[in-house]
């Protein structure tokens, strides 16, 4: 199914197709995507410094915990993705060295986060801002993050989220081609943070994109597939109007 053109509706349109597809994101990550011991939940974080986010848990593989290898699913892959553009930094030793209060559950720790951006974060002074700020602060606490940006450059993002998110940490340039404003980009944190750049376009297919585990492991997230079926379930209405020629 091809992308469609959000601008088209209302924020609070887009707001309702968000809040069923990342719920078919988890049920597609929970059922044959992710490896044993990983799990996807959906949560919600009033902490502005948490994203509201897709969370793949990892209760730790060691001989007494059932979990198995982290590579013992067929699904997940060590190779690096496919991507038209990659980026790539080398962290500094010392941003690391400042103390962070961590909550965890028994012996469960976030390791991934999965970002769909809404109008919200792109509007106004605070909205860039805080979800730059919230994705910028998980890749630097070790986080991986794959975000999904289905709305076009904006006067508070001209080059795109990733550029705005990528300045965070280094100043480089990156323009998104002219026909292809829409961004999925995978962000691979560690020693080294990388970025697969994804740029897309409305009326293209929502390209898969890899969500990393650990440092070199990843997993494709079917993102057309979830798409497509969430789409499927929105109000005929809204449908006919993104639908459109």
């Amino acid at each position: 199914m091809p992308i469609h053109d959000w601008a088209r509706v209302d924020h609070g349109t887009f707001h309702h197709f968000h809040l069923g597809w990342g719920p078919a994101i988890r049920r597609a990550l929970n059922n044959g995507v992710l490896p044993p011991g990983y799990s996807a939940m959906v949560e919600q974080h009033a902490d502005r410094g948490i994203p509201d986010l897709l969370a793949p848990e990892l209760a730790v593989p060691d001989a007494g915990n059932g979990a198995g290898p982290v590579g013992s699913s067929t699904g997940t892959a060590t190779a690096p993705p496919k991507a038209r553009f990659v980026a790539e930094f080398a962290a500094d030793p010392y941003a690391r060295l400042r103390k962070t209060v961590v909550i965890r559950r028994g012996d469960d720790r976030v390791v991934a986060l999965i970002e769909i951006v809404s109008p919200g974060n792109k509007s106004g002074r605070h909205g860039p801002r805080a979800f730059v700020g919230k994705v910028a602060s998980a890749i630097e606490h070790g986080l991986h993050v794959l975000v999904v940006d289905l709305f076009p450059p904006g006067p508070r993002d001209p080059g795109g989220i990733h550029p705005a998110i990528w300045s965070e940490f280094r100043d480089e340039p990156y323009t998104p081609p002219a026909d292809k404003p829409l961004t999925v980009v995978s962000y691979e944190a560690g020693p080294v943070t990388r970025a697969y750049i994804n740029p897309a376009a409305v009326g293209d297919t929502l390209p898969d994109a890899a969500l990393f585990l650990g440092p070199g492991l990843h997993v494709n997230v079917p993102l057309e597939a979830t798409y497509t079926g969430e789409f499927g379930g929105i109000s005929h209405r809204t449908r006919a109007i993104l639908s459109a020629p």
